[in-house]
């Protein structure tokens, strides 16, 4: 008889389908309204009550679990050094494609968690840590902006380390969507209890021996996971209505886009799906997938059909 453990077996994830997941949620998180739920979607994804009572309630439960294990894991660490225990953000990366609505979860667990008033919830992406467009043409990226190698990642790392070192105010770098840009300006973090670091490769490690990474740092981590062909097809819709929405400002770096055809928008679209964000996502983030603590798997409409936990 062949007794050899079979795929699943040796997966470190429970598939847990949507209709096992949903009545996993309490009420000790308070549904959001309507107009709320609308307010939190992305430039392409509507967010419905039903989305966020059937997946993010679930979600807000399991990591409010994770804040309060933490928490008390911590408090125990300290007694056994001897020590008062020191107050530092519960810190979750937050992963996924171009695209694929990492912000969106973002802006809806943030809004869950801190829902009653007990935490403050802070969102922080990591755009603001990428390197000013005059360095990457200078070195050539600019139509690399988004991989590992076009972001300031000394300063990215030192800002994890500053939240879980317990500073009370770390700052990150703003950044312009309008301007595609890095301002030169900062954002002070007034000592969050949650920080949400969200990002294309945030949960990515490298080689070399000691080498620190800023997962690492991570009490949570959630990946946003999406077929290639929905993420495509996401991309071009958005890329459309940004055209025809902030594009059409005349100060906006991609106002050019806003002026050409329909047919000429799409095509330029497709080359930077094809040739820059689809090469970042295979060679740089998917393969962190499997890192996650969860991933948020979602079909071809937005919504989230299964969910895969990390095994205890």
């Amino acid at each position: 008889m062949n007794t050899s453990p079979t795929t699943e077996e040796l997966s470190p994830f429970i598939d847990i389908p949507r209709a096992r997941w949903a009545p996993l949620a309490t009420w000790e998180t308070r549904q959001l309204t309507e107009d709320e739920a609308q307010g939190l979607g992305g430039v392409i994804e509507e967010l419905s009550l039903d989305e966020v009572e059937q997946v993010y309630l679930p979600l807000a439960r399991l990591t409010r679990l994770r804040i309060e294990a933490a928490g008390n894991l911590a408090d125990r660490t300290a007694d056994f050094l001897g020590h008062a225990r020191q107050r530092v953000p519960f810190v979750i990366g937050l992963a996924g494609s171009v695209a694929v609505g990492k912000s969106t979860t973002a802006r809806v667990l943030q809004r869950l968690l801190q829902r009653d008033g007990a935490l403050k919830v802070a969102r922080v992406t990591t755009d603001g840590f990428l390197l000013p467009n005059a360095e990457l043409q200078r070195r050539g990226l600019m139509r690399r902006k988004g991989f590992p190698e076009s972001y300031d990642r000394r300063a990215l790392l030192q800002f994890v380390a500053d939240l879980k070192s317990g500073d009370s105010q770390v700052c990150y770098p703003r950044y312009s969507h309008q301007h595609y840009d890095v301002t030169g300006e900062s954002i002070a973090l007034d000592n969050p209890d949650v920080v949400i670091l969200e990002g294309l490769n945030v949960l990515q490690t490298g080689t070399g021996s000691g080498a620190v990474f800023v997962s690492d740092y991570f009490d949570f981590k959630v990946y946003v996971d999406a077929d290639e062909p929905s993420l495509r097809n996401w991309y071009l819709a958005r890329f459309e209505r940004l055209r025809r929405t902030a594009f059409t400002d005349p100060d906006a770096y991609f106002h050019r886009y806003a002026v050409v055809t329909e047919n000429e928008a799409r095509e330029i679209a497709l080359e930077f799906w094809t040739e820059i964000n689809l090469v970042n996502l295979e060679d740089n983030i998917l393969e962190t997938r499997e890192r996650a603590d969860l991933i948020l798997e979602k079909a071809p409409d937005h919504s989230i059909r299964r969910v895969r936990l990390r095994k205890a």
